[in-house]
């Protein structure tokens, strides 16, 4: 399971012009799901991306998590994230869960998010999602359990 997250100001996510996930201060997290990733990869990931600690403190350090400023995360289904493109010029999908699989991960790990206390929106599982937002610093990490 990887998860692709940003610190952002702002971000949406719209499907056929409609917004249907939109969050304010937080992190926009780009969920993939790989074959291997079972419930307790979710969980640690879950767990590592409500933690991780990317907000600036009073001394400007990045010492507080997404948890610690009460912000919100945007959580965005991208089986992309699994691809294999170490040779070619084509990305292989070999790695990435089934979809029906993929789905009922990224379901449980929004679910358990929400269960931890962290706000949670959305994208659309499936999709063809247009994301918008601004991003803070930049900063982008790559995370993966």
């Amino acid at each position: 399971m990887i998860a692709l997250i940003q610190r952002v100001h702002h971000a949406k996510v719209e499907v056929c012009g409609d917004a249907v996930g939109a969050i304010d201060r937080g992190l926009l997290v780009f969920l993939g799901v790989e074959q291997q990733d079972d419930s307790d990869k979710l969980k640690r990931l879950a767990d590592k991306v409500m933690n991780y600690r990317v907000f600036a403190d009073q001394d400007d350090k990045m010492n507080l998590s997404v948890r610690d400023i009460g912000g919100s995360l945007l959580v965005v289904s991208q089986f992309t994230l699994a691809a294999d493109t170490r040779k070619g010029l084509r990305p292989s999908f070999s790695c990435a869960a089934h979809p029906s699989v993929a789905e009922q991960q990224y379901e449980a790990f929004v679910a358990y998010c929400r269960g931890q206390g962290v706000a949670v929106e959305t994208g659309r599982f499936g999709a063809d999602m247009q994301v918008s937002l601004c991003n803070d610093g930049p900063v982008t990490f790559s995370l993966q359990v």
